[in-house]
């Protein structure tokens, strides 16, 4: 790998909330917070610029948990500031590993967080530090993704690496039918078209009008981000 040169020279990483969670399901499971931010310091290594965008749903999510019970919008609000609490995790791991880090939010909070600014942001990335971005995109009805894609578009990122719980975009959901086939690519307009669950129909409409490649690929194996950057075809690219 040390001859070998990465394919993209900056990337934005989408974690899940449930991601971080591990087998628990909930809350914080910091072995594979470590294993995640391992694999983002080899990347870093690598000269690769990293943003990441990381959810909530380990804690709250504003929908499923709010539905019915609160209004969406301070339902929503709330999925906000959960997300804000794995970015710091993520960056307090990060530190301990000796990588540069930077956590930006979409909604002020001074004392805990950099505003997210732009250009600021691209600055920090072409020091060779990592950013994270918290409360998504800063607005209720928006998902994580949607903050993925968007913050993508406007840090110039060159792919969105989508780290699930599967490892690839199936026909079906595999758990369901064992005649599920995974793709390796498919285009944005399959995913809308077949209503298949890669990202939600925002995500995917503004992934596709900016044009910007999504791999999503299983969690299970952090090193799996390493590879992505490296060009190795695991999961399944959408373009």
């Amino acid at each position: 790998m040390e001859d070998r040169k990465p394919v993209y020279k900056r990337v934005l990483l989408k974690i899940s909330g449930e991601a971080l969670a591990g087998d628990q399901g909930r809350g914080l499971n910091f072995d594979v917070i470590s294993d995640v931010c391992a694999a983002v310091k080899k990347c870093v290594g690598l000269g690769v610029e990293v943003g990441i965008v990381v959810g909530g749903g380990n804690f709250w999510r504003g929908v499923k948990d709010g539905g019915g019970k609160m209004e969406r919008t301070r339902a929503d609000h709330m999925g906000m500031l959960a997300t804000v609490m794995n970015c710091l995790a993520l960056a307090d791991v990060f530190e301990q590993m000796d990588v540069d880090v930077r956590v930006e939010t979409a909604i002020e909070m001074r004392a805990i967080a950099e505003p997210y600014i732009r250009g600021r942001a691209m600055r920090h990335l072409s020091k060779g530090r990592v950013v994270i971005f918290g409360c998504g995109t800063g607005s209720p009805f928006f998902s994580t993704d949607t903050a993925a894609v968007l913050r993508a578009a406007e840090i110039e990122a060159e792919a969105i690496l989508l780290a699930k719980n599967v490892d690839g975009v199936y026909s079906a959901d595999p758990k369901l039918d064992p005649n599920a086939v995974k793709y390796d690519f498919i285009s944005y307009d399959d995913v809308l078209a077949q209503h298949l669950a890669v990202m939600d129909s925002t995500a995917t409409s503004l992934s596709m009008d900016n044009k910007i490649p999504v791999i999503l690929f299983a969690l299970k194996d952090p090193d799996n981000i390493v590879r992505v950057v490296m060009g190795e075809k695991i999961g399944t690219t959408v373009q």
